[in-house]
């Protein structure tokens, strides 16, 4: 019976040590992955935002504005190592009843499911452009490092840095913090009216839009998850001989509201949680109980061996005499 336990304690144990490394450098791989089912709704707000209105044909100043955006997985477009978000983004001028559009947008992003990184299939796509995607997208890799990370710009339609800056806490979660600085950079080119712009003599011109801006992340590591974002915007049209404002288009700093905030810090500590549980507890558990049963086991054999040698030792003494 001795031998029956020993045995059986040997090899549980082994079982439990090989599951532990497995969970610690397989599993998490494997199984600790962006949704493809995500489906949230963040809110980013200016108290003193520019812009110009399209319905009036002049520049707003000093406007309350609402930035409102909806994710939302596509799941049958996704697979194993592919998400496919789905994003609509109204912005509205908040300062008057009834609230104003400003712009709408939308944008279809294929990423890497532990990376983050975008890739270019499932019909991703910009409004209706479909630019070559590169660097994060939605999202940092899960276990986000402190340093750069070339971040897409949707505006730029390409990747820009987003240089590592520090370390902050967002209601009690210990994040990292990201800038991407983006500088005077032409992004196209408008027909306006020449009198909006004060040339009397053509009835319209075209001129370049150009965009400054710094966008400041903070990133839970564990997940990769922003959970607040500041975007300080202005985009301007410019005269192409002097680089002087002709019209300035938007001009503001927009923030994740609190209770977004409030919302994605308790979605990442949750996801942390799920992810300390496979990387670190279940190894370590499986490891230390595997051990223990090992020993055991090994101590249960090597009793019943040395008891069977004895035994043999007295019969053989036994038929001697």
């Amino acid at each position: 019976m001795r031998r029956v336990f020993g045995v059986t304690l040997t090899g549980l144990g082994a079982f439990l040590i090989v599951l532990a490394a497995m969970c610690r450098f397989y599993l998490p791989g494997q199984v600790i992955k962006f949704p493809l089912n995500e489906y949230s709704v963040s809110t980013l707000t200016s108290s003193n935002m520019t812009y110009f209105s399209q319905q009036t044909l002049a520049e707003v100043k000093g406007a309350t504005v609402r930035a409102i955006s909806t994710v939302q997985g596509d799941v049958a477009a996704s697979n194993s190592s592919t998400a496919v978000w789905n994003d609509i983004t109204g912005v509205f001028d908040v300062s008057t009843s009834p609230q104003v559009p400003i712009s709408y947008t939308t944008q279809r992003l294929a990423f890497d499911r532990r990376t983050g990184v975008l890739v270019n299939c499932c019909g991703a796509e910009i409004g209706t452009a479909r630019p070559q995607f590169a660097g994060q997208g939605y999202v940092w890799p899960i276990g986000t490092q402190q340093r750069a990370y070339d971040v897409f710009n949707t505006t730029l339609m390409k990747p820009e840095p987003a240089k590592y800056v520090g370390t902050s806490t967002v209601d009690g979660l210990s994040v990292y913090v990201f800038e991407q600085a983006i500088n005077n950079q032409q992004i196209g080119a408008v027909t306006v009216p020449g009198s909006l712009v004060g040339i009397t003599d053509q009835p319209t011109v075209k001129l370049p839009e150009h965009l400054t801006a710094t966008n400041t992340f903070y990133v839970d590591p564990a997940t990769g998850s922003p959970v607040k974002v500041i975007e300080a915007q202005n985009e301007t049209l410019q005269d192409p001989s002097t680089g002087a404002i002709e019209l300035v288009l938007l001009d503001g700093t927009l923030s994740t509201t609190p209770q977004t905030v409030a919302t994605a810090v308790s979605t990442a500590k949750h996801y942390d949680t799920e992810i300390s549980i496979v990387q670190s507890i279940v190894p370590v558990a499986g490891l230390l109980v595997g051990l223990v049963l090992l020993v055991c086991g090994i101590a249960l054999l090597l009793g019943f061996t040395r008891e069977y040698y004895e035994y043999e030792d007295e019969e053989a003494l036994a038929a001697q005499a």
